[in-house]
């Protein structure tokens, strides 16, 4: 069989590679994208780790390469409504029109434990990107029993410990939990208009943080977050002066181009006029000339 005649479904794309099929074979209309087998090892194992999987537990590079192609077939058939109902359950950020893909990467850094709030759809996707077996009409129950199953004993037991590290700091610093409405981050520039929304703040308090991650890594985390909303403020304030400056350039700019108008329509009747004026004066002094004092 010659490579011409190669089925388009046995080759693995990368994201936003569109090949196109003529009768002849495969043709690519401009230069092809570098196929997932064609990546370097760390990139590989970066965009799994994105996806959610463990380079780790693979044995070769294609069987890694084979579990990114299906990890993306099962995204692509994930429900877009459920994906979002477990960003707004973890409280990720992403746009209001964010693609399946980016909504899934999100999806893969959630790695809380808590399911209250989290609906039966939204169980049934946070199981898959899990790797579990997960049918749309599994009760929650058992989705939520299979998912504390796979976090194991002592990774249960150090998340436990960090939840009382993170509960004493937490009375240390005397902080309460904010409860506020989560809010996507605004679209992103060249998409469909939606509404802008500002970005969601986080409402998760310092001990889930230092639960997911630890005490340093929540401490850190949290002032990354701090760090963030306080660029995000600053950045809003600035722009919110340059559109007052921008607005105010262009409401000068209006004024000015309307006195401009103006002034040009007043020369333009003053030479009008002029240009009657001088055309009578002709025509009297040649009806003077020609039948009052003939010569």
């Amino acid at each position: 069989m010659s490579p011409e005649s190669q089925n388009i479904s046995d080759v693995k794309m990368l994201p936003g590679s569109t090949p196109t099929r003529t009768q002849g074979g495969i043709v690519p209309t401009s230069t092809p994208s570098r196929q997932l087998s064609e990546l370097p090892k760390d990139e590989l194992n970066h965009l799994a780790e994105e996806y959610g999987l463990d380079p780790n537990d693979f044995k070769s590079r294609q069987h890694l390469v084979t579990a990114l192609h299906e990890r993306r077939q099962m995204i692509a058939t994930m429900d877009r409504e459920a994906m979002l109902d477990v960003i707004k359950w973890g409280r990720r950020p992403v746009t209001v029109n964010a693609s399946k893909e980016q909504i899934a990467q999100e999806i893969a850094r959630v790695k809380s434990m808590k399911f209250s709030g989290l609906p039966q759809r939204g169980l049934v996707v946070l199981a898959k990107m899990r790797g579990l077996t997960a049918l749309p009409d599994d009760p929650v129950p058992v989705l939520i029993r299979r998912l504390k199953k796979q976090e194991g004993i002592f990774s249960r037991l150090n998340r436990r410990r960090r939840a009382v590290i993170g509960s004493m700091v937490s009375k240390m610093l005397g902080e309460e939990p904010a409860s506020t409405d989560y809010q996507f981050l605004p679209p992103q520039p060249g998409a469909p208009p939606t509404t802008r929304v500002a970005p969601s703040p986080q409402s998760d308090t310092i001990k889930d943080d230092i639960e997911e991650s630890g005490l340093l890594g929540g401490i850190a985390g949290r002032l990354k977050k701090s760090a963030d909303s306080y660029v995000n403020q600053k950045l809003d304030e600035i722009e919110s002066r340059i559109d007052r400056k921008l607005d105010e350039i262009d409401r000068r700019l209006a004024e000015w181009r309307d006195k401009e108008i103006a002034n040009r329509i007043r020369i333009l009747k003053i030479t009008l006029w002029a240009s009657v004026i001088v055309g009578a004066m002709s025509l009297i002094y040649s009806y003077v000339k020609l039948y009052i004092w003939p010569q």
